[in-house]
């Protein structure tokens, strides 16, 4: 959920809690006539009626209506198009996204040469982040004095594998994608190539007992640069590093709007 959001939620409970007292007081001077009018047996057999239209439970239809606010909200703010930063990303033609809905990860491949590049990142990391935010904002706002942070200053991790068709084994970089620039944590190698790339529990519990290789800021400073230079030729640079941020919010604000529509579904069953 984005910052807005989180912000929409704290002031709607304090209109809801202004908007209950007003409730109450109307309640204790309009129901004694209403129940006069109205006969017990007639509006026991509707609140019966509701609940099983809306599963066994009491609360369910309650339930319901606050998720089809939230969703209505969402989706009233949705784009009916991709926006601009993806559309851009993709017309230059470098990278293949490969982004399935539920899925939290996110992998984009290319080819460069004989090598098959694998750059995979989750939003896993983002939904903490956003947490962080929403609590700390009143606190934020008063340090800024003006100044904007920096846009998507929170870390993702990102792992990149590349394999070549000319040659077994392969190389996995573990990064993190943070203000526009990858920081290299490790540099590992494997010399099965299906062992460093499959995704499957099997191969990771295999992965966790091979030497991964040293950590990347004690390698020689020559040996670095170089390495960060062999990233950069392969397309993991600077644009990329912002792209991912980008996506990964949009992405999860696609899969919040997904969860809701399916968690109303499940309780109005």
């Amino acid at each position: 959920m984005s910052a807005l959001r989180t912000l929409r939620q704290l002031t709607a409970t304090s209109t809801r809690a202004f908007a209950a007292r007003q409730v109450s007081t109307v309640s204790r001077r309009v129901l004694p006539t209403l129940g006069a009018r109205v006969s017990a047996p007639q509006n026991i057999r509707t609140l019966s009626v509701s609940a099983r239209r809306l599963g066994e439970g009491a609360t369910d239809l309650a339930l319901s209506q606050k998720l089809q606010e939230e969703l209505k909200y969402e989706k009233e703010s949705e784009q009916s198009h991709p926006p601009d930063f993806l559309t851009a990303f993709q017309a230059q033609g470098v990278w293949e996204i490969q982004d399935v809905l539920g899925n939290d990860e996110v992998t984009l491949t290319r080819k460069f040469g004989n090598e098959n590049v694998r750059l995979m990142f989750s939003i896993a990391d983002i939904q903490a982040e956003e947490e962080d935010f929403a609590s700390n904002e009143s606190e934020s706002d008063a340090d800024s004095e003006g100044e904007d942070d920096p846009l998507n200053s929170y870390p993702i991790r990102a792992s990149l594998s590349i394999t070549k068709t000319t040659a077994p084994g392969c190389l996995n970089v573990d990064m993190v994608c943070q203000e526009g620039h990858f920081v290299v944590e490790n540099v590992s190698f494997y010399n099965d190539a299906k062992l460093g790339t499959d995704l499957t529990a099997e191969s990771d519990w295999k992965r966790r007992g091979t030497y991964i290789g040293p950590q990347f800021d004690t390698l020689d400073i020559g040996v670095q640069e170089e390495f960060e230079k062999f990233l950069q030729e392969r397309g993991v640079n600077e644009h990329v590093a912002l792209f991912i941020p980008e996506y990964a919010e949009y992405k999860e604000q696609n899969e919040y709007v997904k969860w809701l529509g399916n968690v109303k579904a499940f309780v109005d069953q």
